[in-house]
């Protein structure tokens, strides 16, 4: 299991990375384990907003469908356009290649509420 310190994670198992005011985020290596083979990445192509908490798409594996949760609030910038024909690069590279979403940071304090690396591991028995 992988646990990259400069992340920061939700208690929901997704992951943000934080560049200026700049998040690019995605689900943890422990949640694609969990879901199994990754068959479908679904966000609104026209999302404009998230907000900390609240969904922004869901992802699909071979027997279950999960929604994934904002770790922060903040303006969609880019969705991965490589997960519409490759969604399995959330199973193979979550922290890579995998990514969901780029956003513009409307509260960067909001970063602060996440865990860090160790409190995640700790959660989720890594």
């Amino acid at each position: 299991m992988n646990f990259p310190e400069d992340l920061k994670y939700t208690k929901d198992h997704e992951w943000i990375k934080v560049d200026g005011n700049v998040g690019t985020m995605g689900i943890t290596d422990f949640a694609q384990s969990e879901l199994g083979d990754i068959v479908y990445v679904d966000v609104d192509p026209d999302l404009k907003n998230i907000t900390a908490g609240e969904s922004f798409g869901t992802i699909e594996a071979v027997k279950t469908v999960s929604d994934m949760l904002a770790p922060c609030s903040g303006k969609v910038l880019e969705l991965n356009p490589k997960l519409e024909d490759q969604p399995e690069l959330v199973n193979q590279d979550p922290y890579g290649e995998g990514w969901i979403l780029k956003i513009e940071l409307e509260n960067p304090d909001e970063v602060n509420d996440l865990m860090d690396s160790t409190a995640y591991q700790a959660q989720v028995g890594g």
